[in-house]
């Protein structure tokens, strides 16, 4: 099947990319605006109704009265400051709905008409389990704030954060699949570039985890100075942790949270340099060429991106612009990989 029979299936797949992306950005403004645990309840069909009247506002507003994070941060809230936080956690929401509907609906049609194979029937079916799994862990992640402490557990935002990337990647692969069924051979000198290239992705999802980590315990909030923490290196006060707890210190205690995110992001530039440099050496075909220029860029804007986002204090704009880049990142490593890859596309299609 050429690609222009495959162009519904390429338009619906790129669609769910970018409300993937999408997802992530909203789901990012709502944490920076500590939005996330302004809606209660978690109703599947029903919430997606908003408020409509003035009573359906003062009953949803009681119910954010009776958690934890009204009670202890914000007992002195309005109606109207309720509903600027309310918004957010709404549209992110929806947008989780929107995606269902978008993937299921065009799924069964184009399962119905026969067309999609045995092979990216099964890769679809395994999006649609990774997203229902995303859906529980957003709901599993505000659980935790709104019981006795009203801040979401961090290991369960970074869990929530790497499932969205996992499937926003693996979707995207499998665009790429259907886009170029076909590609250029490799080389003994390419599978060398594409087998760092692998270590760079694994590298950016750690990092990612821990872009969740630094985000979940508000550790961007301290050593607002580059690239010394304070007047140190290394802040005193993760010696201090280190000997207090041991290693959990590295993923709990804020300065080292952030000192291991400030170190990632060197490696992560070393690594893409490397690469860029190594596969200067190497015969690339035009694809290649432009996924790694890609790649090397987007490191370099993402770097300085965290850098302003730090020294600044986390703002919301620089904050937003640095989660995107975050997304951008593997997209551009993934788009690199896709065409380092020799063998023909295989979709089952």
């Amino acid at each position: 099947m050429d690609t222009q029979n495959q162009k519904p299936i390429i338009i619906w797949l790129a669609t769910g990319c970018f409300l993937i992306a999408l997802m992530v950005v909203v789901g990012g403004i709502t944490r920076l605006t500590h939005s996330g645990l302004s809606m209660v309840e978690w109703k599947l069909f029903i919430g997606s109704i908003p408020p409509l009247s003035q009573q359906d506002w003062l009953e949803t507003f009681n119910k954010y009265k009776q958690t934890p994070e009204f009670k202890i941060r914000n007992f002195d809230f309005s109606l109207e400051e309720f509903k600027s936080i309310f918004w957010w956690e709404y549209i992110h929401r929806l947008l989780g709905r929107i995606i269902g509907v978008v993937f299921i609906i065009p799924f069964l049609y184009f399962l119905l008409k026969k067309k999609l194979g045995a092979l990216l029937t099964r890769k679809l079916l395994f999006v649609f389990v990774l997203g229902c799994f995303q859906g529980f862990l957003g709901w599993f992640m505000v659980k935790s704030g709104l019981i006795k402490d009203p801040n979401v557990s961090h290991y369960r935002l970074a869990g929530h954060l790497i499932i969205a990337f996992i499937l926003y990647c693996y979707t995207l692969w499998i665009l790429l699949e259907l886009v170029f069924p076909q590609r250029e051979k490799d080389s003994f000198q390419t599978r060398l570039v594409k087998k760092y290239s692998v270590v760079l992705l694994i590298i950016t999802f750690i990092q990612v985890i821990y872009g969740a980590f630094v985000s979940g315990l508000k550790a961007g909030s301290v050593y607002n100075t580059f690239p010394k923490m304070g007047d140190q290196w290394i802040a005193e006060s993760i010696g201090f942790s280190y000997h207090k707890i041991g290693m959990i210190s590295f993923l709990e205690n804020m300065a080292s949270v952030q000192f291991i995110h400030r170190n990632l992001a060197f490696i992560i530039l070393l690594g893409a340099l490397f690469i860029w440099f190594r596969s200067q050496k190497v015969v690339l075909h035009p694809h290649q060429k432009i996924g790694v220029n890609l790649v090397m860029a987007m490191v370099l804007v993402q770097f300085l991106l965290g850098v302003l986002t730090l020294l600044y204090s986390v703002p919301l704009t620089l904050a937003v612009l640095h989660q995107m880049g975050a997304l951008l990142l593997p997209t551009a490593i993934i788009y690199f990989l896709f065409h380092l890859n020799p063998k023909s596309s295989e979709v089952g299609l």
